[in-house]
């Protein structure tokens, strides 16, 4: 029986017969083994083989050591006749071979061997990533994963979890301070690897949350004409610890917020200025709040903003002038530049010496020249012109 190539720690086993191939009953009466790495099994003794008949048994190797190994079974039997014609006793033996050879086993290894959080705030969350590999022969049952501090966890790995030869798994550890201070740990995975318990080292520190301010608190933009726009600058400054603002927000679309990108991370002690603009959209006032959401004690602080929109002012122009004697009426002529050119901007000829032009807009410049019309209808040259700013609004 050769059972080949066996790692140590393993065994194999293999199947023989005892075949009775006389005339007469044969009676083995037992079986010895020659060889410490052998063992025999599947036979009960003493055991009678009638003629023609055979009998299986089941022989195993189990190296305890690299090398070939060799040894036998020898089994001692009784005839109910020798070749002699009477009784007799005699032995036959089964041959055994077989190869100790170096176990396969796997083996753990970590990637970062440890891992260091930094300053995380309390309450606050960081994540890195951690991998382990298989870097021996033989396949890893990893049956357990623990961490020794409620400060750490890990998702991404769920047990039991197989690694062949040469694969790797990559799962993620989070450090979520609850209290201040520096905190340490391990992560255990336990497996039947040759290293059983592979410790990969947490840490990390944190400290109390930090306050985030605004200034001012309120803002009044005052009276602002609908449609146009005023802007005021307000602050944010962090205290105690560093604070990230993650986002910012005015609860009504007539306020807006520049000057911030965000999420922006302040140390302790920082500022960072910001502009508020209020576009009133219709007359009335208009209340509103200006949130900033960060990763404070105070998760979200406030500033509270409001306006009144006020309806743009309408503007005329009243002109006048000398009358001339002999003339039917006088026509209005407006333009943008002093040298023209004019549009005649009375609909019908004006028998006074007054006009009022309601059809200006704010912030304008405008140049008007006036002309007479006598009797015949003949109308005189442009008059010197005269020119008016409108307001804005």
């Amino acid at each position: 029986m050769n059972f080949g190539s066996v790692a140590v720690g393993s065994k194999a086993t293999l199947s023989g017969a005892l075949i009775n191939s006389s005339t007469a009953s044969v009676t083995v009466k037992g079986v010895s083994v020659n060889g410490a790495s052998y063992a025999f099994g599947g036979l009960a003794f003493p055991l009678t083989i009638a003629p023609g008949q055979s009998v299986t048994f089941s022989g195993t190797f189990a190296p305890s050591a690299v090398g070939t190994v060799g040894g036998s079974f020898d089994f001692t039997l009784k005839s109910a006749m020798n070749q002699k014609g009477s009784r007799g006793t005699f032995k036959t033996s089964v041959g055994l071979s077989g190869t100790g050879t170096t176990a396969a086993a796997g083996q753990l290894s970590a990637n970062p061997s440890s891992l260091a959080f930094g300053m995380v705030a309390v309450g606050g969350s960081s994540s890195q990533y951690q991998t382990v590999t298989n870097s021996g022969s033989a396949s890893v049952s990893i049956s357990q994963a623990a961490v020794s501090s409620a400060a750490f966890s890990v998702s991404g790995l769920s047990v039991p979890q197989t690694l062949t030869p040469g694969q790797s798994l990559t799962f993620s550890v989070a450090f979520t301070p609850q209290t201040s201070g520096t905190t340490s740990g391990n992560l255990t995975l336990t497996s039947n690897a040759t290293n059983p318990s592979l410790a990969i080292a947490l840490s990390g520190s944190s400290s109390s949350p930090g306050q985030l301010s605004v200034n001012p608190g309120s803002v009044d933009f005052g009276s602002v004409v609908v449609g146009q726009s005023a802007t005021k600058t307000g602050t944010l400054t962090a205290s105690g610890s560093s604070v990230t603002i993650s986002s910012a927000s005015p609860s009504t679309a007539e306020f807006a917020l520049s000057g911030l990108a965000l999420p922006l991370s302040l140390n302790a002690g920082q500022s960072v200025s910001y502009n508020v603009t209020f576009t009133p959209q219709m007359s009335g006032t208009t209340a509103a709040n200006l949130s900033f959401a960060s990763n404070a004690a105070t998760s979200v602080v406030t500033e509270a903003l409001s306006g009144t929109g006020a309806a743009a002012p309408t503007h005329s122009v009243d002109l006048s002038w000398d009358s001339s004697s002999a003339v039917a009426g006088y026509n209005l002529y407006r333009g943008s530049q002093a040298s023209g050119p004019f549009n005649k901007i009375n609909s019908t000829l004006d028998a006074t010496t007054t006009y009022t032009d309601t059809s200006v807009q704010a912030g304008s410049t405008y140049y008007y020249v006036a002309t007479a019309v006598d009797t015949s209808g003949v109308e005189s040259a442009y008059s010197a012109a005269v020119s008016v700013v409108i307001p804005t609004p």
